[in-house]
């Protein structure tokens, strides 16, 4: 089973965890959060446990650390929708994995009793084809929210529009590594990884 959660990537000098909106939570929060290795800059991401993270706790976050900041919706490590604030009220929002997305939201129709007899007819296959089409049509948006979002908070990337529509319509296995990797190709800062002792 994959991982259910979220995961929220921050700039701040302090440890994200010591923001007044985990304050609540209590130490065995500790147990349900694990931090990814920190990127230059004061770049930071939390991967959080089912049920630690709140809607609105990415504006809280934002104004905590005056900088820009993202969440990532993951479920099952197969989709994940990833919201984006600027510190002026901002927002953008991306599937990732979009093949994945669009067999979730579907739209079951009214007078089906059994949903995984429904999932193998054509017209799911159908519907799942019409929902893809809808998710990838917002691409190209989605794609220059998120570049408009990395240059609010200060990255310089030479990257093209299309190269970021292109990562939002690939399929990982895992959407935690499309997440890190729709990072890097904003131009944020990659993260230093220990050398290894032999």
């Amino acid at each position: 089973m994959g991982f259910s959660g979220h995961l929220v990537f921050a700039r701040s000098k302090r440890p994200l965890l010591e923001a007044p909106l985990f304050g609540s939570t209590g130490p065995e929060l500790r147990d349900d959060v694990h931090e990814w290795q920190p990127r230059p800059g004061g770049w930071q991401t939390l991967q959080l446990e089912q049920g630690v993270w709140e809607d609105e706790d990415l504006s809280a976050l934002v104004e905590w650390t005056g900088a820009p900041a993202c969440v990532a919706d993951v479920s099952d490590s197969s989709i994940a929708l990833v919201s984006g604030l600027n510190t002026d009220g901002h927002r953008w929002q991306a599937w990732l994995n979009l093949d994945n997305a669009a067999a979730l939201l579907v739209e079951e129709p009214a007078d089906v009793d059994d949903v995984s007899l429904w999932v193998t007819t054509p017209e799911f296959e159908e519907a799942v084809r019409h929902k893809r089409a809808e998710l990838d049509a917002e691409v190209p948006a989605d794609a220059e929210g998120a570049l408009v979002w990395a240059s609010a908070a200060g990255v310089q990337t030479a990257t093209q529009q299309s190269r970021i529509e292109e990562l939002l319509r690939t399929r990982e296995t895992f959407v935690e590594e499309l997440f890190d990797a729709l990072l890097n190709e904003l131009g944020f800062p990659e993260a230093t990884h220990p050398t290894p002792q032999p």
